[in-house]
């Protein structure tokens, strides 16, 4: 199995940054693909901004040009600066990995237990 352990979640003021880390350990062969996610009261989980084993990223439209995600391979770790944060940005935000555990095994998606990011106006 895979756990992830996130961190980093705060109450901030509008305009202020924050970083959130989420480091991924267990039985890991493989990681395809690390990133991050919201969920807001009464709205849908969506996609914040992920990052390839390759280095390639994806950014929800709403946070381009304020966030930046980047990995560390190595330690099997993905942050999320945030800047610029907005009260909408407020949510419980959750880290995925998709990876798999054995070279035999099928790609799995695996979830962090949120941590929740508040701005305030």
């Amino acid at each position: 199995q895979v756990q992830l352990v996130e961190s980093g979640g705060d109450l901030v003021q509008a305009g202020g940054s924050l970083r959130l880390s989420c480091t991924a350990s267990g039985s890991i062969f493989s990681i395809v693909s690390m990133g991050w996610y919201r969920q807001a009261p009464g709205k849908q989980r969506e996609l914040v901004a992920a990052i390839a084993s390759g280095g390639s990223t994806d950014y929800a439209d709403s946070v381009k040009g304020r966030f930046t995600i980047s990995r560390d391979n190595a330690k099997n770790t993905v942050y999320v600066q945030m800047t610029s944060l907005k009260p909408e940005d407020t949510a419980v935000y959750y880290c995925k990995v998709i990876a798999k555990t054995a070279w035999h095994s099928s790609f799995k998606d695996y979830w962090g237990q949120g941590t929740q990011v508040t701005v305030s106006s």
